[in-house]
């Protein structure tokens, strides 16, 4: 009797075609608006480290350090596909500093001209700026080089204000960019950078000569190849005004967040603790200057400070609500699919009883020549000793489906869930699962434990037993 694996029904095609539909749906719905948020607060904590002396007592409020919100900022921006070659942008922003502030709103339109190239035409206004007229234009050179230009035309009380920027880029290989930026008008500069990006790490050196700004930077990113994407940076920039040496992390913390933190240390600018927490395509940025001096006792605690509080929260907070959030996802896909699985199980158990007889004839031809024999087999989630108290063992057994695969003494697995198999279902859904197999070869007992989704190949000397001791 040949048994050949078991298809998907029509009902299970449909709800596979269904999901995918809302995916997709999904993700053309955020592609269309594309909103972009970001929101910044200045918080001025240095009276934390430059403290008034004693003799000034008349200062209110000096027995407790004064930490104060300096200065905010809000920007919005959305998307909105007007056909296939023509966008509109509306964006808008508010800022306040000391007391002071203002804001604007922009609208500009995009159109695609070709494969090459677009145009974009910006109009704006705002209350301490007068209108504002732009064009930007982006053109494919060579398929390694292209220009972008942006020409802007400021009202103010003091007349137009003229600037142009211009920048080309060409791809020297294929994970490194070289740009040549030309900026005139307002704050003059001419600045020249190489990005080299890859897989795990991020470099960029950049020059810069104008006015009034002039400077050299390099910084460097390792990025680590793990389920957190955690990313390490480090930056040193040296000019006219200074010299600032800024170093960080972040790190993914749900599965739309990342949570960042960064250390800016410099003369004159002092040092300054910079928190950052990307949610979705939203942006929650908390630059918060601590001294204007170089005070090593500053500097370490912005630098110990994040991260005993980050462990702290990753430990009590961040784990027990994504484990919560988990368990409640796997409930839901449980519940609705019960009766799929039930019917899958009851299809499972039948196809065992057909194999019966199939399996008998197999053993009996396997021990005539000392072949291959499954003593035991077991499909699902197996506790270990680092597993919860909690959790509980949801394995089937499923040594008759693997000995009725065996042929000529062998037994091989392709990279595929083992759910699929004839005489094996999914006993705990949404979770991970092993397939566990105690096999006899030539009279010795082998043992080995498969992830799900691993090829297996079975009789191997690797699996041997050792009984010496």
């Amino acid at each position: 009797m040949k048994v050949v694996e078991r298809r998907r029904t029509p009902a299970e095609i449909r709800e596979e075609f269904e999901r995918l539909q809302r995916e997709r749906e999904e993700r053309r719905l955020q592609q269309r608006t594309n909103p972009k948020g970001t929101i910044s607060v200045g918080i001025d904590a240095t009276d934390l480290f430059d403290r008034y002396e004693e003799e000034y007592e008349d200062v209110s409020g000096s027995g407790f350090p004064q930490i104060e919100i300096n200065k905010m900022h809000i920007s919005q921006s959305i998307e909105a596909p007007l056909t296939a070659s023509d966008t509109a942008i509306l964006s808008g922003s508010l800022s306040t500093q000391n007391g002071n502030g203002g804001g604007s709103i922009n609208f500009a339109l995009r159109r695609v001209t070709s494969a090459k190239g677009w145009g974009e035409l910006e109009f704006g206004a705002g209350d301490l700026q007068g209108p504002l007229f732009g064009l930007k234009l982006f053109r494919n050179l060579t398929p390694r080089c292209f220009v972008t230009t942006n020409c802007a035309l400021q009202l103010s009380s003091r007349g137009i204000r003229p600037g142009l920027t211009t920048v080309l880029a060409r791809n020297l290989d294929k994970n490194t960019v070289g740009y040549l930026q030309w900026r005139w008008g307002i704050q003059s500069a001419m600045n020249t950078s190489i990005v080299r990006d890859t897989k795990t790490s991020h470099f960029t050196v950049a020059l810069q000569l104008g006015i009034p700004h002039s400077f050299a930077l390099i910084s460097y990113q390792h990025k680590f190849q793990d389920d957190d994407q955690t990313r390490v940076k480090g930056s040193l920039k040296a000019g006219f005004f200074g010299t600032v040496v800024e170093y960080g992390a972040e790190r993914k913390i749900s599965r739309h967040s990342v949570l960042g933190a960064a250390v800016s240390v410099g003369v004159p600018q002092g040092v300054s603790l910079k928190v950052k927490l990307n949610r979705a395509s939203q942006t929650y940025f908390f630059p918060i200057h601590l001294t204007d001096q170089l005070l090593p006792s500053a500097v370490f605690y912005a630098t110990v400070g994040p991260l005993v509080l980050y462990f702290a929260l990753h430990r009590l907070v961040i784990r027990p609500y994504l484990r919560a959030q988990k368990e409640k996802e796997l409930e839901k896909q449980r519940e609705s699919t019960a009766t799929d699985i039930l019917q899958k199980k009851q299809e499972a158990e039948a196809a065992v009883q057909l194999m019966q007889e199939s399996v008998r004839r197999i053993i009996e031809a396997e021990e005539s020549r000392m072949g291959l024999i499954i003593v035991n087999a077991w499909y699902g989630k197996f506790v270990n000793d680092k597993s919860k108290k909690s959790e509980k063992v949801k394995v089937i057994d499923v040594t008759v489906p693997l000995q009725c695969l065996v042929k000529d003494s062998k037994l091989i697995l392709t990279e595929a869930s083992k759910a699929g198999l004839p005489g094996f279902y999914d006993p705990c859904v949404g979770e991970e699962k092993n397939l566990k197999v105690l096999y006899q070869f030539r009279g010795v007992l082998h043992q080995v434990m498969a992830l799900d989704s691993e090829t297996l190949r079975i009789p191997k000397q690797s699996h041997r037993i050792d009984t010496d001791g």
